[in-house]
Formats: structure tokens, sequence, C-alpha cells
């Protein structure tokens, strides 16, 4: 597993290199990062499956640089490193696999180690496989679509629409169709929608107490039921 520390303090990043090399070869620390433009730069240029984000920095603070990493076409988990623990439910909603408080201790630093191992497995087999395509038919035509840029799939009168990265289309698969087809990317969130599960950033409250399903990238909000609420919640907290 190829590793990521950004920390703005040498001290930290020492001391965390330190202590992941304890745990043998299977974690290799490629690079260190200062700050969190640092952290973004390296992420887009090497194949990074695993980053230690500090929050606090100066320039870029490690939140943001964790949303702008997410947004990836293949995006790293993320471990947070901090002194500060008021900021674990902001760590969460940008896909963060676990959150350590500072100093880190080796005992908590293996459990996250082998849940992002667990979690970025599937990811590493995902990317090897064929891209899936969708298609659409029109009046004059028929437009395909990658799987890899769908945000999400809503039950509309007797078609299914689809939200991509390129627009909006319409599919004459069913919902149920679609869930057998891809069900190891796709989640029900609501009898009528499902959700690509790499697209999910958070979950937001309503003001009737309802919940709603954020995305990444573009600023629709999904209803959920609240019996899949939990599983959204598994979902972004790495469980």
């Amino acid at each position: 597993m190829k590793l990521l520390v950004v920390d703005d303090e040498a001290l930290a990043r020492q001391r965390l290199c330190g202590l992941i090399a304890v745990f043998g070869d299977a974690y290799d620390v490629i690079a260190e990062a200062e700050n969190g433009e640092q952290a973004v730069a390296l992420c887009s240029e090497h194949p990074v499956d695993l980053v230690f984000m500090d929050i606090h920095m100066p320039g870029m603070d490690g939140l943001e640089a964790a949303a702008q990493i997410s947004r990836q076409r293949l995006p790293p988990a993320i471990i947070f490193t901090t002194a500060y623990s008021e900021h674990a439910l902001d760590a969460f909603s940008v896909h963060a696999v676990d959150y350590l408080l500072k100093p880190v201790r080796r005992e908590k630093l293996r459990v996250a180690l082998e849940k992002a191992t667990r979690l970025t497995r599937p990811l590493a087999q995902q990317e090897v496989r064929e891209e899936a395509w969708l298609t659409s038919r029109y009046r004059g035509g028929v437009q395909r679509i990658a799987l890899s840029d769908v945000y999400y799939f809503r039950a509309d009168s007797k078609y299914v629409l689809v939200r991509h990265r390129g627009g909006e289309s319409l599919l004459e698969d069913s919902l149920v169709s679609l869930e057998k087809r891809f069900s190891d990317e796709l989640l029900r969130i609501h009898r009528s929608i499902l959700v690509r599960m790499p697209m999910i950033s958070g979950l937001e409250k309503k003001m009737d107490g309802g919940v709603q399903v954020t995305l990444s990238d573009i600023d629709d909000k999904l209803d959920i039921s609240r019996r899949h609420v939990p599983v959204v919640r598994r979902l972004l907290n790495g469980k």
C-alpha cells in the first residue's frame, strides 16, 4: 500500500513515518507533504492508496485538501491525524477512513491501517476492471454513458433519469435491473433513487427533520428514506 504523510511539522511527519515502518513493507510511505496544496498535487501525480492528513496547516487546511482529493477519479483513503477532536464529524464528511488524535498511538495506528487496507482493496480491484457503459436512446441517436461518470439514477415515470457528468439522460432500464447489474457500485437510498457509492460525500438534515444525501462535485441533494440512513452512515464512516 502506497502512503502519503501530510503535516506542516517535520517532526510530526518523521514520528508518524517511524511508527508506520514498524508494520513492515506492506506500507510504503512514497512521499511527504507539508501543506494541503502539496498533498492535492502529489495525489494527482502519483498512485497513492492512503493519505495521513493533518487538519490544521497554513494555507489550505487538511479538510479542504481532503475534499479536493476525494473528487479525483480513484481517490485514496484518508486518515486524519490531529490534536483536536472537534473536527471529527467534518472529517468523516469527506470520506475519512479514521480519525487519529495526536500523539498517535501504535495500536490505534494498527487498527486504522487494517481498516484502510480492507477498504482500498476493492478499489484496487475495481481499477483494473473493464469500464461499464450505459446506453441512452433519444430521437436521432444513441448516447453512451460511462458508469464511472454517473452520480445517481432516479425513477421518472416509465423511464429512469440518470444524472452524470455530462448532464441528464433517460434510460429504458429499470432501477431493479440497474441495481442487480451494478450491485457493487450502487446503493439504494430511496425506493426511487440509486446512488453511486463513490459519489456520496455526506448527509445533511432538512428543516422538516428529514435527511438528504450530498454528492461530490454537484449541488444536487437527494432525499434518503429513514431506514437507509444507517447504511449510508456506515459507508461514510468506513465500516
